[in-house]
């Protein structure tokens, strides 16, 4: 069913508007926070803010709804993409949405716990936040550092996040421009030289802009937001990976046959084949790094179903209560991660006629209510497997890497800083 979005460029005076706002607000109560609030489209909030219904129906009367939000898909519109390859990119600028939200209200705090509790205090350096936290990051005595903390990332993400792209320009970062970018060059399938290009003339058109130099260091940058993949090379006859203690093998152990294509060839040598390995962990990390997220990841704790014999979420089911008699040390905790795992193949041409096929491993949390895990913008591809046959009883030999990472999730967890309650713990998953 489609969207009557025709409301929101008529006159304020008219009824249509009027009807088309509430019912704009009634889409709101499906997609608000723990706190009861939901991102804010008024062109001054930009989807940047959330507030409460009420505030946001004052919002976009006074201040009109955002132009350049033409796809809601902060309320429920979904966004058609090519291939499944393309849908990290658009939820990499949501994961940039909420991380320059919460960029925003932390300044906020900062600045008004400063003026509360320091009257005589003019400092309103709005780099405070940011500085703090590297300064926190970077202090040798600081003893509370963890190998797997990604402290340091994430402060660099903050702070260009708050970097604006030009001087003057208080409506778009840095941060979000590269992430839209990205977004364009996916979409349109931009060639990696045009899109280097594009860069050089865009930095010599506005000098004074920041903007990344190449298509490398744009990659760079949006790996730190959980975009980076590990390449990982793979038998030709599907017998194993390449990977852990048999990394620099060239010769495969089980079959004999050769790692690369033509292993006499000079310079690089190309693998007769490749899997893509997404991390689960970081991702999992950042959904407790933005407060927005983090207070659904606890939903599981207090949503069950208070209606008898009434399933509407999996920890309704006896498989999860089962799992939590067995496991009490593990459900005494609601921060730790309830998994679910789904594969299947996918034609990345389009024509139906061509039998190439390409295979995703798929991941959700059963954290987040119903209404949030099982939509796209929670799914986290970890395994892209290349065609072009079916893997069929060989996809454990590609499941390697994904379970080695959810043994060490269960067994030693990994340090996670909860950005809802201000504290750390050690968030440990299962595959339910």
């Amino acid at each position: 069913m489609s969207i009557d979005k025709s409301w929101i460029s008529l006159d304020h005076r008219d009824k249509k508007f009027w009807s088309g706002l509430a019912i704009f607000i009634e889409r709101c109560k499906d997609h608000m926070t723990n706190s009861g609030k939901c991102r804010c489209p008024c062109e001054v909030c930009d989807n940047f803010e959330w507030q409460t219904l009420e505030d946001i129906r004052i919002h976009i009367h006074e201040n009109g709804f955002s132009k350049h939000y033409k796809i809601w898909r902060f309320h429920g519109e979904p966004v058609v993409l090519q291939s499944t390859v393309e849908h990290a990119i658009p939820r990499a600028t949501c994961q940039l949405h909420d991380l320059i939200a919460d960029v925003r209200q932390e300044n906020h705090d900062h600045e008004h716990s400063t003026n509360t509790n320091d009257p005589m205090n003019t400092n309103d350096d709005p780099m405070n936040t940011t500085n703090d936290l590297m300064n926190t990051t970077n202090d040798p005595n600081n003893t509370t550092d963890d190998p797997n903390n990604t402290t340091d990332e994430l402060a660099e993400l903050l702070k260009l996040a708050k970097t604006d792209l030009y001087p003057g320009s208080k409506w778009v970062s840095a941060l979000d421009f590269l992430a839209k970018l990205s977004h364009m060059k996916a979409v349109n399938k931009w060639a990696d030289s045009s899109f280097d290009q594009l860069l050089e003339y865009l930095r010599f058109v506005f000098p004074d802009a920041k903007i990344s130099e190449s298509h490398y260091e744009a990659k760079k940058k949006m790996k730190t937001v959980g975009l980076g993949y590990e390449l990982i090379d793979v038998c030709r006859n599907n017998c194993c990976i390449f990977w852990g203690e048999d990394k620099e093998e060239e010769i495969c152990k089980t079959c004999s046959a050769s790692r690369r294509k033509d292993k006499n060839t000079k310079g690089k040598k190309v693998p007769n084949k490749v899997m893509r390995y997404f991390p689960l962990t970081p991702r999992l990390k950042r959904l407790y790094n933005s407060r927005h997220t983090a207070q659904s990841m606890t939903w599981h704790a207090t949503g069950q179903s208070t209606e008898v014999g009434k399933m509407r979420h999996p920890v309704d089911g006896t498989t999860w209560k089962d799992f939590d008699a067995r496991y009490p040390d593990f459900a005494s905790e609601p921060k730790n991660v309830r998994l679910r795992l789904a594969a299947d193949g996918f034609n990345p041409f389009g024509n139906m006629s061509v039998s190439y096929s390409m295979w995703s491993v798929i991941m959700t949390t059963y954290n987040m209510p119903p209404w949030l895990c099982m939509k796209e913008s929670t799914f986290m591809l970890t395994l892209l497997i290349l065609g072009p046959r079916s893997p069929r009883k060989d996809m454990d030999v590609f499941l390697r890497p994904l379970i080695d990472e959810l043994k060490s999730l269960w067994s030693q967890g990994v340090k996670t800083n909860d950005a809802a309650t201000k504290t750390s713990f050690t968030m440990r998953a299962m595959l339910l």
